[in-house]
Parts: C-alpha cells; structure tokens; sequence
C-alpha cells in the first residue's frame, strides 16, 4: 500500500512525521507522502523541514518517505503561482485540497489545481464534469479518499473518472493514528464506492506511478 496524502504536526496532523512514518508501516504501506496543508505563508517552512527529514531517514526507515504540501484555501487566483513555488522548492509532489462539501473551500479551485498541473486534487467534492474531462487531459489523478465526511462524493468522482478515463488514487488523508486504514478496509472502501477489482487495481497502479516518477526524480 501507498499513501500520497498525509499530515504531521506542521500543520493539523497528530504526530511528528517519525512517528507517523512508523505507524504506517507497522499498518501495512511501504510509502507515504508527507503532504501537509500550505499557504504561501508557510510552504517553505514546510518544505525546508520535510525535504531534510526525507533525505535524512530514508536510509533508515523501513518505509519509503515522499515530502509535499497540499495547498489549502488558497484563493483560486493564486494557486498556479503556488504550485509553481513549492515545486521550485523541491516540493516531490503537489496536492491540492479540493471542493470537499464539508469545508467552504472557494468555488473554482478544482479548476484552479487541474489547470496548474498538480499532481493529485484532493477529495474533489461535487467536481464538474468538464473538470473532470480536464484532468484526464492533463494527466491529473482524482482522489477517492477514506477519510470520513471527504469520502461522501467518492461515488460521483468514480462515476464521472470512469465516463471521461480520468486517473484515480487511493488516499487517507491521515491526520492521526486512526486514519492510517489497514489493506482490508482500504480495498472495503474503494469496493463500497462502486470501485470493480480491476479499478482498485488500476488506482493502486496511478500511485505506484506517481512513486516511481520521484524516485527517478531523486531529491
């Protein structure tokens, strides 16, 4: 298993990223993404500490490490000039937290985050179709999360990825030890979205992929 989407205590999750790393892998995944929420007030700051933390454990850890933010609440406007300065900053991945219906997160953002390239749009919420058919043209993978209240639209983001062959990934979203779902309950989830075998398999293949890149990428 692979997570892409965390969080540690640089921004709302529970525990320092050691300690969230060794939780994972004694739940099961062989990497993780650090991923924690960014505005431009603290993306270096989060950065300059989670790329070293990465680069430092990583020989010592029993489970891949990947350093990223997700942009949260940023005024849509802004979000490609973010996207740009955290992959400038060596950001190996870029989420965005998308229109989740649980959160007033402005209108536009979904569109904002597709258009800027990021890597995943998170928990995408009521997605527009033609937003949709655009993530698919740039390559941009949808979230299908198992992180309570963000998974009420897995159902419509799987609906609408299916009809336009838009890329799918399988995230927690942890922010605690809870969060971190072992391989049967993440498969129950995908399965309960409406997600066929071959999906899930599909979805675990997009996150294999994101992972290679970066380690082609190196840090």
């Amino acid at each position: 298993m692979i997570d892409l989407h965390t969080h540690t205590v640089y921004s709302d999750g529970d525990f320092i990223p050691a300690e969230l790393a060794r939780r994972a892998m004694i739940s099961g995944y062989k990497a993780i993404a650090f991923t924690d929420h960014a505005d431009h007030s603290n993306v270096e700051y989060i950065l300059r500490n989670l790329l070293k933390m990465v680069h430092d454990y990583s020989l010592y850890q029993e489970i891949e490490l990947m350093a990223g933010v997700e942009l949260t609440h940023v005024p849509p406007a802004l979000i490609p000039d973010l996207v740009k300065k955290a992959k400038d900053l060596g950001a190996q991945l870029v989420l965005v937290h998308g229109e989740t219906i649980v959160e007033p997160v402005a209108a536009g953002t979904n569109h904002a985050a597709i258009m800027a390239g990021v890597d995943i749009l998170a928990h995408p919420g009521l997605i527009a179709t033609q937003d949709v058919a655009l993530a698919a043209e740039k390559n941009v993978c949808l979230e299908i999360t198992t992180r309570k209240g963000h998974s009420l639209t897995n159902g419509h983001v799987l609906t609408l990825a299916r009809q336009h062959g838009s890329k799918l990934v399988i995230n927690n979203d942890a922010h605690a030890g809870e969060d971190l779902v072992g391989k049967d309950m993440r498969k129950k989830i995908a399965i309960g979205t409406g997600m066929s075998d071959n999906e899930y398999s599909q979805a675990e293949q997009n996150s294999l992929d994101i992972l290679a890149r970066i380690r082609s990428e190196g840090l």
